[in-house]
């Protein structure tokens, strides 16, 4: 079984929508790291200089490729990507190889079979 994994930037308000909608698709897991820090063209400073940007999330989905483009685009009209300038950023990116996934391995094999 070959993965990608699914790397979204996102706004801390949007984050529970953003997984909900990727296990929807689905996503049989999520890792999210808190209090990520990100610049897009302009910086967004406030008093003394200092950082008034919202908190983002960084939300991580390790999935089945056949899966993959769906739970994408999922994601992405979650988060408004493409609609809202600033909402965030979700890409996709190949997996090499991948320990600690073996139950995700049996619950995906019958869903995989069904999909093809």
């Amino acid at each position: 079984m070959h993965f990608k994994l699914i790397i979204a930037v996102v706004e801390d308000a949007d984050t529970d929508a953003i997984v909900r909608a990727a296990r929807t698709a689905g996503a049989t897991g999520v890792t999210i790291l808190n209090q990520a820090r990100g610049e897009g063209n302009t910086s967004e400073q406030g008093y003394f200089g200092l950082d008034v940007g919202g908190g983002r999330d960084v939300v991580l989905l390790l999935v089945e490729e056949h899966l993959s483009r769906h739970i994408l685009e999922a994601v992405g009209r979650a988060g408004r990507f493409n609609s809202s300038p600033g909402a965030g950023i979700a890409f996709q990116i190949d997996v090499e190889d991948a320990f600690g996934v073996m139950s995700q391995e049996r619950l995906l094999q019958s869903r995989i079979e069904e999909e093809l």
